[in-house]
C-alpha cells in the first residue's frame, strides 16, 4: 500500500539520547527499513549504504543509524564488548522504531528491519519486542542465533542471507532458523564470505532483501 509522507533526506537524531541517523523517505515511499549495523561498524557501513540505496529506488524509505552513542563508541573500540550486548542494541532499535512511528513523515509506513553481523540477531530480538510494528526482517550474514530465547516470538517474515563460504555462520543461521516460529528462508549466496565483498555478491544481498521487503511492507500491519 503507498502512502502519501513527503520526501525527506537529511541528518535526523533520535530520542531519548539523540543518537545520530540518515533518513531518507523517498516520494510515496510504502514502507521504511531501520539498519541494525555489524559489530565494529556505524551507520557510514559502505555495504549497507549500498543495499539502502537499491531499497531506495524501489520506494523504499532507510534509516540508518548509530546503536551506540560517541562515549559508548571510544569505549567498545577499546574493550569491543557493547557491540556484542544484543539486549542495549534492540532496545536503541526500539526506541528508534516508537521514534518513526510517531514522526510525521514516517508514521504511516510499514516498519522493516535489515540487519548485518550482531545486527542480525538485534534486529530479531526489536523485532520480537514490536510484533504489531515490525512488518519484516532480513539478516545480512548475521547472527540470529543470538537473539536466543527470543527466536520463537518473532513474527515478522525473516530472511536470512549468508556467504556459501561463510560455513560457521550458516551453521549458526540454521539453528537460530529451527527456532523461528513464523513464515522464514535462509538464503545461501553461492561463493560469498562473511562481507560479500566478492563480485556480484553484495549486489544479490540487495536484490534479495528488496523483494522481501516489497513483498512484505505493501501489506497491511497486524496492528
Amino acid at each position: 500500500m503507498s502512502n502519501n509522507s513527503k520526501p525527506f533526506e537529511g541528518s535526523v537524531r533520535i530520542p531519548p539520547l539523540g543518537l545520530e541517523g540518515d533518513l531518507v523517505v523517498p516520494e510515496s515511499a510504502f514502507g521504511i527499513v531501520l539498519f541494525a549495523h555489524g559489530s565494529g561498524s556505524s551507520r557510514h557501513s559502505s555495504r549497507n549504504r549500498y543495499v539502502a540505496r537499491t531499497l531506495q529506488q524501489a520506494g523504499l524509505a532507510t534509516l540508518l543509524m548509530d546503536l551506540l552513542t560517541s562515549e559508548e563508541e571510544q569505549i567498545d573500540m577499546q574493550a569491543g564488548h557493547l557491540r556484542f550486548d544484543i539486549p542495549l542494541l534492540a532496545r536503541r532499535l526500539v526506541e528508534a522504531t516508537d521514534w518513526l512511528a510517531s514522526e510525521p513523515e514516517t508514521r504511516d509506513l510499514n516498519i522493516g528491519y535489515f540487519g548485518a553481523s550482531t545486527g542480525g540477531g538485534a534486529a530479531l530480538v526489536a523485532a520480537a519486542g514490536r510484533p504489531s510494528v515490525a512488518g519484516a526482517v532480513v539478516s545480512r550474514g548475521g547472527r540470529p542465533d543470538l537473539a536466543g530465547e527470543f527466536l520463537p516470538l518473532v513474527k515478522a517474515p525473516t530472511l536470512l542471507i549468508v556467504g556459501g563460504r561463510d560455513e560457521q555462520v550458516i551453521e549458526l543461521n540454521k539453528r537460530a532458523q529451527a527456532e523461528i516460529r513464523t513464515e522464514n528462508r535462509l538464503e545461501i549466496v553461492p561463493g560469498a564470505t562473511h562481507l560479500f565483498e566478492e563480485p556480484g555478491a553484495l549486489e544479490r544481498v540487495a536484490d534479495l532483501a528488496r523483494s522481501w521487503f516489497e513483498r512484505h511492507l505493501n501489506e497491511p500491519t497486524s496492528s
